[in-house]
C-alpha cells in the first residue's frame, strides 16, 4: 500500500499501528482542530480491573479566546495542564499494569523519560510517543507532516477518523496474550503499549498481519 493521512496520537490504538505498518508512506495531520474524546490525549490500557482510561488534562480556552478568533482550537496550539500530576499518575498506572507482562522491562528505561521530562504542547508530546513506539517497533516509515488541511485530501487514503476514540470501524484484532487476560478475557484495540510490552519484538510482524479498519470512511 502507498500513503495514508493520520492524526499523531497519545500512543494510539493497535488500529492505527496495524495501518501504519501497512504503508509504505505516513503523512501525519499538523493543521486541523483539537477535538474532544478522540486518541489525542487519550489512551486505553489493560489494568487488573480491566479497561482503564488514561487521558491527559488540557488547558482550555478562556471566553475571550474563544471570541478573538472562534470556537475551534487548532491541535498544534492545543496546551498540556501540567497543574496536574497527570504524568506520574499514568507512570503508574503503566507500571501497575505491565510490570508483570513479558517486555515491560526492557522498554522501561526508555519510556520512563516521557513521563519526567515536562512538554508543553500536545502534539509536541505525542510526537515524541510516536518516536518511541517507532523504535519499540523496529520500524522507520517515511513521514510526512501537513503544511495546510484538505477537507478532501486527494491522490492517498484517508485515515484520519481512526483517532476517533468511540468507535471501533471493524477493527477485530486477532489474539494475542494480555497480562490480565484470565480474568477479564481478551480486549481488542487497546493502546499500542499493551501490545508492545506484550509481544516485545513479535509486535511489528503481528501488526503487518492484521486486517486493517475501515479507510476513507
Amino acid at each position: 500500500m502507498s500513503t495514508v493521512l493520520i492524526h499523531p496520537a497519545y500512543f494510539g490504538p493497535v488500529s492505527q499501528y496495524a495501518v501504519i505498518s501497512q504503508y509504505e508512506n505516513i503523512i501525519f495531520e499538523n493543521e486541523d482542530n483539537y477535538q474532544k474524546q478522540t486518541y489525542r490525549n487519550r489512551m486505553y490500557i489493560y489494568d487488573a480491573n480491566g479497561k482503564l482510561l488514561l487521558n491527559i488534562p488540557i488547558k482550555h480556552r478562556t471566553s475571550i479566546e474563544k471570541n478573538q478568533s472562534n470556537d475551534h482550537q487548532s491541535y498544534k496550539k492545543v496546551l498540556i495542564d501540567n497543574s496536574f500530576e497527570w504524568q506520574k499518575q499514568h507512570w503508574r498506572a503503566l507500571k501497575a499494569s505491565y510490570q508483570t507482562s513479558p517486555f515491560f522491562e526492557f522498554y522501561e528505561d526508555e519510556l520512563l523519560p516521557l513521563y519526567e521530562n515536562r512538554y508543553d504542547y500536545l502534539m509536541e508530546f505525542n510526537y515524541h510517543c510516536q518516536n518511541f513506539a517507532f523504535d519499540a517497533l523496529g520500524i522507520e516509515p517515511e513521514i510526512i507532516k501537513t503544511k495546510e488541511y484538505f477537507s478532501n485530501p486527494k491522490e492517498m487514503d484517508n485515515g484520519r477518523h481512526l483517532i476517533t476514540a468511540k468507535k471501533n470501524f471493524n477493527f477485530e484484532s486477532q489474539r494475542y496474550a494480555q497480562v490480565f487476560e484470565p480474568k477479564h478475557g481478551f480486549i481488542n484495540n487497546l493502546s499500542i503499549l499493551d501490545l508492545i510490552f506484550n509481544l516485545g519484538p513479535q509486535s511489528l510482524e503481528f501488526l503487518e498481519n492484521q486486517k486493517l479498519p475501515d479507510i476513507n470512511f
